[in-house]
């Protein structure tokens, strides 16, 4: 199918500008072609692709943290400093490997010097047993773990913590990192996102809080794009 076919296109330009309103080339109700524009607490319009699941038949919106731009990543931090301020939490752990992009700003606009990062890399000093299997929606590989530097024990043994990744859409990371800190006796606050996709995770992450600077609903192809299943639209925050 093309572009026009499919109502999807390369990412290249997205998540680089907020806007004051909806970009001219977009749709601000349904169907949704392209691009889905969501409402920062702030006011300003972030523009996120949409991108055609391998069904052909649905499609989620995206976001790619790593290849946005300074001033997109620096605004949805800002947002999610005042979710995570909520949990009163004493450090912040972030999730591998999008969620690293915000981890550091998000502990920094909490005076936090520094964060604990996971990861899915072995080094050859880690430990087994410091470590979860996981897959995720975009990452779906067999043999994956999350897991943590036993240096780093010390400065989340028996502390309250709250955990940041990019997004939440099936749980699984969410999940294996709740299994992973409870190992070490982890007090584990609540979670925060920049995005909720869709709300297909709520029910395996229960009762684990999570807060969200946006949500997305998970889409249909229909008449002319993209229809929203209202159905599957997380709650915000």
């Amino acid at each position: 199918m093309s572009a026009s076919e499919t109502y999807t296109e390369a990412t290249t330009g997205y998540w680089q500008e907020l806007t004051p309103g909806v970009p001219v080339r977009f749709s601000a109700t349904p169907p949704y072609r392209f691009g889905y524009p969501v409402t920062l607490p702030c006011g300003r319009i972030l523009v996120l692709p949409l991108r055609q699941l391998p069904d052909g038949g649905r499609a989620v919106a995206s976001l790619i943290a790593n290849q946005a731009s300074n001033l997109v990543v620096a605004a949805l931090a800002d947002h999610m400093a005042t979710q995570a301020r909520a949990f009163d939490a004493e450090i912040i752990v972030g999730l591998p490997t999008l969620g690293l992009a915000f981890a550091s700003l998000v502990a920094e606009r909490l005076g936090q010097p520094r964060y604990v990062p996971l990861g899915y890399s072995r080094k050859f000093w880690y430990d087994d047993a410091l470590s979860e299997p996981v897959t995720s929606i975009t990452s779906p590989e067999i043999g994956k773990s999350l897991r943590l530097d036993p240096n780093l024990m010390p400065l989340i043994e028996g502390r309250r913590v709250v955990l940041v990744d990019d997004a939440i859409s099936t749980g699984a990371t969410a999940i294996a990192a709740v299994r992973l800190l409870r190992k070490v006796g982890v007090d584990i606050a609540g979670m925060v996102v920049a995005m909720k996709q869709t709300n297909r995770w709520q029910a395996a992450t229960a009762p684990l809080p999570v807060r969200a600077v946006y949500g997305c609903p998970l889409f249909e192809r229909g008449e002319g794009g993209w229809i929203p299943l209202t159905d599957t639209h997380p709650d915000i925050p």
